[in-house]
């Protein structure tokens, strides 16, 4: 099985994945771009936090299903648990080795479309 090491700037977080990379995607809704991350999926036993649960913070929003996870010493936005399907979505740029600079295609996913609370 393969094993992808990630962390967060300051290596407080760290988290493996128990699979291939796969999934490449950019979302739309209004958290997302501002991040800017490339993420890719992990299912719930795919994913394993292995350091740092005390530093991370997390940001909800709107109809507080996701939950974005974040490093509270360095700010590196890590990984979420994703709204639209229950699995994990994580920051390809916290992979030890991965080369962002040699990307595959990126489906660009359109969060902005889903329903949202209104701000009554």
């Amino acid at each position: 099985m393969t094993i992808q090491k990630g962390s967060c700037h300051c290596g407080k977080v760290q988290f493996e994945i128990h699979a291939e990379i796969r999934d490449f995607r950019r979302c739309d809704c209004s958290i997302c771009k501002r991040k800017g991350a490339v993420m890719c999926t992990a299912s719930e036993d795919e994913f394993k936090l292995v350091a740092g649960e005390n530093h991370l913070g997390m940001y909800q929003w709107n109809t507080k299903t996701a939950r974005h996870y974040f490093c509270t010493s360095c700010g590196i936005y890590t990984h979420h648990w994703r709204r639209s399907r229950p699995e994990f979505g994580y920051n390809i740029g916290c992979i030890e080795g991965f080369d962002v600079r040699g990307l595959p295609d990126v489906t660009f996913f359109n969060g902005a479309a889903m329903s949202v609370v209104s701000e009554e």
